[in-house]
């Protein structure tokens, strides 16, 4: 196992990502292509999970669309990511934050994390 995860880490390019997790609100530009032409479309949304390891990972995004719910997993090592920016980071006790899919309203809001800078 560690000789084929050796073989994929040199096969797959690993760019370079912000640091992010689940709570964190981003806004990941992905290339699409329609034809011969190619755009840059954007997805924001929240971070809901992040799984896997090395060229396998992947995480998986959250937006509200109107009235409906939107979810999109992207491979972490995918040629068809542009950039990945972070809005916001968000302050969560778990992991995984399944449970944000059947939430609403103001119950769906997610705590900031503060960051305190030294004097």
């Amino acid at each position: 196992m560690d000789i084929i995860r050796e073989i994929q880490n040199e096969l797959v390019e690993v760019k370079d990502f912000p640091k992010f997790g689940a709570g964190d609100t981003i806004i990941v530009a992905y290339k699409i292509k329609e034809g011969s032409k190619e755009r840059i479309q954007q997805f924001q949304g929240v971070v809901i999970q992040r799984r896997g390891s090395g060229a396998t990972e992947t995480f998986t995004v959250r937006k509200m669309s109107g009235n409906i719910g939107v979810e999109r997993i992207f491979p972490i090592s995918s040629p068809f990511l542009d950039t990945i920016t972070i809005v916001k980071r968000g302050r969560v006790r778990r992991a995984r934050i399944f449970y944000f899919r059947e939430r609403t309203g103001k119950s769906a809001r997610i705590k900031e994390k503060r960051s305190f800078a030294h004097k």
